[in-house]
């Protein structure tokens, strides 16, 4: 099993358009898609030797803290941000909550 550090660092490749975070051979990911003013966030994927040790939690709260310094709505289209979200109400005022019912071009 491989350890996972308590503070990742976490990278945005923009060119792929995701948050990447590298945990000893293994690449766990949020994907977005950035429009002016919003980010989508639409998959979080990390692999199955890193999950349940907080890897997807820190690319979430990571992502979220980069909107919100960046002044964008978030529209979380991924269910795993969704629940972060939902457990944590500080960053609920970031959510574009008119964006999530309607699709985004």
């Amino acid at each position: 099993m491989t350890q996972v550090p308590p503070n990742l660092s976490i990278t945005d490749n923009e060119a792929a358009g995701q948050y990447e975070v590298q945990v000893g051979e293994h690449l766990a990911i949020l994907q977005y898609i950035r429009r002016p003013g919003r980010v989508l966030l639409v998959h979080t994927g990390v692999p199955e030797a890193i999950e349940g040790h907080g890897v997807a939690a820190q690319l979430s709260k990571h992502a979220l803290d980069e909107a919100r310094a960046r002044g964008e709505e978030v529209v979380p289209r991924c269910p795993y941000v969704r629940a972060y979200i939902d457990q944590h109400p500080e960053y609920d005022d970031l959510v574009a909550r008119e964006l999530e019912r309607h699709s985004l071009g």
